[in-house]
């Protein structure tokens, strides 16, 4: 049945109803269900908490059971992976408090220590729960176009005091006139993320480059070191949630970065790459189509 033939189907009904696909994407709704959501246009995301908070919603899915248990799956391992990352930083807390209880230990360097750790925990909830606003839809990502010039220069100056303690100058070229597909928020999380990656890895005495420039088929936005690179192995994989290269995995880092940048880029129709040789540094370009 298309979504057409839906619509006919609950335009009829007096219960409250709503389809949903496979991402949680409304399909057709009932004007019950539409009048208890506030609002169920065609297209926009309905998270899990939302309907569960409207008792007699009934919720119906048009992919098939396999397809509902794969998502179950993708779920259970999401979860899982959040678990792993969460136990390493509280297990180093852990040893942190021992030691404190130990004759003649720093507690002044251990306290440092320990605090460093309840800031990595703290990030990587913070940036579970971001990507979750992400993929639920209750983010908005685009509204309109933003020029990119003052936010490049907002954010790399916010960053400078973190670059110069890593060694790394940033160099930044901007065209004035270009507009981005993103809201400055976010336009500023996917700078964020990306200068955070490249003063992390790139190593001391390098340059990352910021650049934004636009042409007939559209604009984009890239971030790129000459340090120390990515293997190429690791390279296809750097988007993906929690994964860390072998350099990666001694930092303190979240692993949720990249990923976190692809999902609002790709969200605003436009598509983000990463190219590197080991040792040539690493450039991570987003593309956005021009505009309508």
């Amino acid at each position: 049945m298309n979504a057409h033939r839906i619509r006919a189907v609950l335009a009829g009904s007096h219960e409250a109803i709503v389809v949903l696909d496979s991402e949680r994407r409304v399909v057709a709704a009932s004007d019950t269900a539409a009048r208890a959501l506030g609002d169920a246009e065609p297209g926009r995301r309905i998270a899990e908490e939302q309907a569960a908070a409207h008792p007699d919603l009934l919720v119906l899915f048009l992919e098939s059971a396999p397809e509902l248990s794969a998502y179950q799956e993708l779920r259970a391992g999401f979860t899982a992976a959040v678990s792993h990352e969460l136990r390493t930083p509280l297990a180093r807390l852990m040893v942190l408090l021992e030691s404190a209880t130990l004759p003649g230990s720093d507690i002044g360097e251990l306290t440092d220590q320990a605090r460093q750790e309840v800031e990595q925990v703290r990030e990587l909830i913070d940036d579970m729960l971001f990507l979750g606003e992400l993929e639920t839809g209750r983010e908005v990502v685009s509204l309109g176009r933003t020029r990119a010039q003052p936010i490049v220069e907002e954010v790399v100056a916010s960053f400078a005091e973190r670059a110069n303690h890593a060694e790394v100058s940033i160099e930044v070229r901007a065209d004035a006139d270009v507009e981005l597909p993103l809201r400055p928020r976010m336009l500023r999380v996917v700078l964020e993320n990306l200068l955070a990656n490249a003063i992390r890895y790139a190593g001391q005495a390098t340059t990352c480059v910021v650049e934004v420039s636009a042409n007939a088929d559209g604009s984009q936005l890239s971030v790129s070191d000459d340090g120390k690179g990515v293997d190429a192995l690791d390279l296809p994989r750097l988007f993906e949630r929690f994964y860390r290269g072998d350099q990666a995995r001694t930092s303190r880092g979240t692993g949720l970065g990249l990923a976190i940048v692809k999902h609002v880029v790709t969200a605003a129709g436009g598509e983000v790459e990463a190219t590197s040789e080991r040792g040539q540094g690493l450039t991570v370009r987003a593309r956005f189509p021009a505009a309508g």
